[in-house]
């Protein structure tokens, strides 16, 4: 439009203005704008609780139930806040791409149908009623299939019996059951899918599939639970070795791809391979595990990039930045540790390796001693695969769960459960001895603490690397002055985030890096835990990481203040490390947190906290607090005692200070000299390789024993002694009878030449 004439302007410029008015009108509309924020509305998740939804906000920005299930897909879920027309057909669509059939239901509540994925994490996800604008959109979780509840998988009923079938003894029905109310139909089909990876490893054509193979029983009654015989798959289905079972509705066709469906957990397929397993199922396997061995020595050797195991069993369940419980081996579940018989506790690496995205898995037996492969069949095992797979996913071998069936699992089976042929497994598999590990620093308690109570601050920040996360937010309780944050959500690839239970929640960054929130008892504390990469890249209140004390308390402005200044200075110190907003990791999602946290100043200059207390003999709560508070941490705990005038204060200080020393001894050092293996022919007696361990040498009948008997693991990493071998006692009495020989000839020789030098005189 083009103004020309004077008498136009007001004209133009109205409709200028109107126009504006209706752009920003339209660009503040919830379609195709969830989890974004406008200047007068919000369309992210957090606008219920702050209450500043845009008016169409629970129109566009779907909420569902359940929000997560399987990976492999087939979940059913509702659209909780929109209701549809029964006669439109409803289309929901996937990562921006994935289209599955949606439908409603009588009561005008849409469903979708989650199709089968290849990743975990926060998957979006939009809804279209004309199959061409999808204008309305949510999220899903995508869930680890072993790590969803037995409730929403099928159950193998004897999963053992399933994992064996043909080998000798092992025969006989099959069962399985599953909750019929999860599928939607009357009738069912049993089918079984398979796994495989193919193209050439580690290249762009490498890519994961899971195919239909056959149905085990068609339109069988939707009762929960079939039983059946197995027999022999014909070719080529019996080649697949790996898969689960699915049950899904009797009217979708044979293999139907992202249609209402329950999964059975990954498993090896014994009870249909062919008819060469079931005559000589240790030999099948025997020659399987041969194969393997060919192509594992053609692959590259992930082995130098994972990170070594810690030493002891303390030690990994304390490096919770690096390490988290293996749910199949977990000490606290009492769990049985079936692939790992000796074994309590096991715990993986969290993140996967670099380039390779392996992973480590560390065992450790009642002692707490790290429980190795070169000992047992029960050891440690690190994994072509990591089990949890690793960003970003999709691609082998980093698929969640099933890459590491591909090639750190069904391999087992072949070497050492369907045959005795482990040391071909545990050549491509050996345990870490933990020579290398080093524990994470903990953040030590720091003279700012008595202060942090009543101020958000920088605990760290890192120089080189530096992640940002940001993280949803819950109120979990007030305490005194004080709120526990509770990190529901974390943002960035490749940030866990565990949380047990409400007052309890660990961060575990890319880095390495954990970061422990406890509550509990009227205290929150909070440990930091920093590999040694991070050796002279922190900052803030937990020190410099350098070994020097003197530049602990450096300030946000780089000026270093004396550990000898005031309480005062010290105060200041520490106030000058308070966030700002630009700088916090949370998305405060209430009225009450932005008040508190967001809007309000990080620091009150005018408060001043009390910076010592005094013991005043006639007060009545200074005996008892003399008698709570010894030994180690009985300064905080007088303290908080005597200034929040409460026992209950101070032992809960207490009991905090003695948790983070518990923390920091287990994480302690040791020395390890590396395992040793029994000499050919002989025996060895002792697993213990640390500082101090000692390992004695014995030989068979037959064979004698050729350098130390006893070996100990010295304070430099060393063990004492020389190598030991056994040789056979025949072959031990030709040597030395021709060295003796041999000396013999010498001596006669120098007589010789002693004797001519005499008759030459």
């Amino acid at each position: 439009m083009l103004c020309k004439y004077k008498d136009k302007i007001h004209l133009c410029m109205f409709m200028v203005l109107l126009l504006q008015l209706l752009s920003r009108t339209a660009a503040q509309s919830c379609a195709r704008s969830c989890e974004e924020k406008f200047n007068t509305c919000s369309c992210h998740s957090t606008c219920e609780s702050l209450r500043d939804c845009c008016a169409d906000y629970k129109q566009f920005c779907l909420d569902i139930e359940p929000h997560s299930g399987s990976l492999l897909g087939g979940t059913d879920f509702k659209i909780l806040n929109a209701t549809f027309e029964q006669n439109i057909n409803l289309t929901c669509r996937f990562n921006s791409g994935i289209l599955t059939e949606g439908y409603v239901d009588e009561s005008g509540v849409g469903h979708c149908i989650t199709p089968l994925l290849y990743e975990l994490g926060w998957i979006s996800f939009e809804v279209s009623t004309d199959g061409v604008s999808f204008d309305r959109s949510g999220r899903w979780l995508s869930v680890h299939h072993s790590k969803l509840s037995p409730v929403y998988k099928i159950s193998l009923v004897n999963a053992t019996q399933w994992q064996y079938y043909g080998t000798p003894d092992v025969s006989g029905d099959l069962k399985m059951t599953w909750i019929s109310s999860l599928i939607k139909a009357e009738r069912v089909n049993i089918e079984l899918w398979g796994y495989n990876e193919t193209g050439e490893v580690y290249s762009a054509n490498w890519e994961a599939e899971w195919k239909y193979l056959y149905t085990v029983g068609r339109d069988v009654p939707n009762s929960g639970v079939f039983s059946f015989t197995p027999q022999i798959a014909e070719k080529p289905y019996f080649l697949w070795e790996l898969g689960s079972i699915r049950v899904s509705p009797s009217t979708k066709p044979d293999g139907a791809q992202n249609v209402n469906a329950l999964w059975s957990e990954e498993h090896a397929l014994a009870w249909h391979l062919e008819e060469a397993f079931r005559k000589d199922s240790a030999g099948w396997a025997l020659e399987k595990c041969i194969n393997w061995d060919k192509e594992e020595k053609a692959m590259p050797n992930f082995l130098t990039e994972i990170t070594d195991c810690p030493c002891t069993l303390a030690q990994a369940r304390a490096d919770t930045g690096r390490f988290h419980t293996d749910y199949g081996c977990d000490i606290e579940a009492g769990s049985a540790c079936v692939y790992h018989p000796g074994a309590v506790h096991c715990v993986r690496a969290i993140q996967g390796s670099p380039e390779y995205g392996a992973g480590q898995q560390c065992c450790y037996d009642s002692t707490g001693a790290q429980v190795l492969t070169g000992d047992s069949i029960g050891g440690s095992t690190p994994d072509r695969g990591h089990d949890w797979g690793s960003p970003p996913y999709k691609k082998p071998p980093r698929v969640p769960g099933f890459s590491h069936w591909k090639y750190d699992v069904i391999s087992f089976y072949y070497c050492c459960l369907w045959s005795d042929n482990c040391k071909y497994y545990f050549t491509h598999r050996p345990s870490s001895d933990c020579r290398t590990y080093r524990p994470p620093r903990v953040g030590k308690e720091n003279i700012c603490n008595t202060f942090i109570l009543f101020s958000i601050y920088f605990l760290f920040n890192f120089i080189v690397k530096l992640y940002s996360c940001k993280m949803h937010t819950i109120l979990i309780s007030p305490f005194n002055s004080y709120q526990l944050i509770y990190v529901t959500l974390c943002l960035v690839p490749g940030v866990f985030v565990f949380s047990p239970k409400a007052s309890n929640v660990t961060v575990m960054f890319p880095s390495g890096t954990g970061v422990e929130v406890r509550a509990g008892e009227g205290v929150m504390t909070l440990t930091v835990l920093l590999p040694h990469d991070l050796q002279n890249h922190t900052l803030g209140l937990l020190g410099t990481m350098n070994d020097d004390p003197e530049d602990d308390l450096t300030s946000s402005n780089g000026a270093v203040i004396s550990l000898n200044s005031s309480a005062q200075d010290i105060f200041t110190y520490c106030a000058g490390w308070a966030i700002t907003n630009e700088t916090s990791l949370f998305t405060y999602d209430s009225t009450f947190l932005l008040n508190e946290y967001y809007y309000a100043p990080k620091h009150d200059p005018s408060f001043i906290p009390n910076f010592s207390v005094t013991e005043d003999p006639e007060d009545p709560l200074l005996e008892p607090a003399l008698i709570l508070c010894a030994g180690e941490g009985a300064s905080f705990c007088k303290y908080d005692t005597l200034s929040m005038r409460s026992l209950e204060q101070g032992n809960a200080t207490l009991l905090a200070f003695q948790s983070h020393t518990s923390t920091k001894k287990a994480l302690e050092p040791v020395q390890s000299c590396g395992w040793l293996s029994p000499p050919n022919h002989g025996q060895k007696e002792g697993t213990l390789y640390l500082e101090g361990a000692n390992v004695t040498f014995s030989c068979n009948s037959g064979y004698g024993l050729y350098g130390s008997h006893e070996r100990t693991c010295q304070a430099d990493g060393e063990w004492s002694g020389e190598d030991t071998h056994c040789v056979a006692d025949n072959t031990l009495a030709i040597v030395l009878g021709s060295v003796g020989a041999v000396l013999a000839l010498v001596v006669m020789v120098i007589a010789i030449v002693v004797y001519a030098k005499k008759q030459k005189k």
